[in-house]
C-alpha cells in the first residue's frame, strides 16, 4: 500500500477486507499499521476470516470502534468505511443490513456500505437510515446512473473489480473470434500512444 500511495497525488483507498484479524485490538493494531502507509481510507467488513459467515453485529461493532479508535490515535484523517457483506449472500436481507450499518455509524464510521444493494427503494431507505453519514453503493453492471444515484442520496460510489472484468470480457471475445478464423474484433484497441500517454505520466526518475 505504502508503494501506491507513493505512486499517485491521488487519495488511495485500501478496501481492508474484515482487517486480517478476528478480535478487535488486533483490527486495530493492523489498522494503525495501515494508516501508516499513506491512504487516505480503509473498509473494514464484518465478513468472519474463517468464511463462515458474518460476525454477530456486538463483536462486528466492537471491531468497527476499535478501528475508529486506531485512526484517532494515529492523528491522521483517514475515513472510515464499515462493510456489511450479508447482500451478497442474501439480496433480500436488506434491513438486517440497514441495523448493521446504523449500528457501525454510531461506533464511528465515517461511511457505510452494502455491496449487493440494487432496487432503487432499498438504496433510498439505507441512505435514509444511514444519514448524514454517506452511503457507498457498488455498481457492478448496468443499472442506475450516477446521477439517479446522486438524485438517491448517494454520496459515494464504487466499482470494485469490473473495469478488469470488462477488459478481461473484451479480450476472451475477441480471442475467440481470433480462433474462429476474424481479427475484426482488434479494431477496438487503444492505440499505442494514446497508452504511452497514460503509462508515461507516472515514470520519472523519482520514480
Amino acid at each position: 500500500m505504502a508503494q501506491l500511495c507513493a505512486a499517485t497525488d491521488l487519495p488511495v483507498n485500501a478496501d481492508f477486507e474484515s482487517g486480517f484479524a478476528d478480535a478487535p485490538e488486533a483490527v486495530a493494531a493492523n489498522v494503525a499499521l495501515a494508516v501508516q502507509t499513506g491512504i487516505a481510507g480503509l473498509s473494514i467488513e464484518d465478513r468472519r476470516m474463517d468464511g463462515g459467515g458474518l460476525y454477530d453485529l456486538s463483536l462486528a461493532v466492537e471491531r468497527i470502534r476499535a478501528s475508529r479508535a486506531a485512526i484517532n490515535a494515529s492523528g491522521e484523517d483517514v475515513i472510515l468505511v464499515a462493510r456489511t457483506e450479508g447482500l451478497l449472500t442474501d439480496a433480500t436481507q436488506v434491513s438486517a443490513a440497514i441495523d448493521r450499518l446504523v449500528a457501525f455509524a454510531d461506533a464511528g464510521a465515517d461511511c457505510l456500505y452494502a455491496p449487493g444493494l440494487q432496487r432503487r427503494e432499498d438504496i433510498a431507505a439505507m441512505v435514509k437510515a444511514v444519514t448524514p453519514r454517506p452511503l457507498n453503493v457498488l455498481m457492478y453492471g448496468p443499472g442506475h446512473s450516477v446521477s439517479e444515484l446522486a438524485d438517491l442520496g448517494v454520496r459515494r460510489i464504487s466499482i470494485g473489480g469490473t473495469l478488469a472484468r470488462v477488459a478481461w470480457g473484451a479480450m476472451l471475445k475477441v480471442a475467440e473470434e481470433i480462433k474462429n478464423g476474424s481479427f475484426d474484433g482488434l479494431a477496438g484497441a487503444a492505440s499505442g500512444k494514446v497508452l504511452n500517454g497514460i503509462f508515461g505520466s507516472f515514470a520519472g526518475p523519482e520514480r
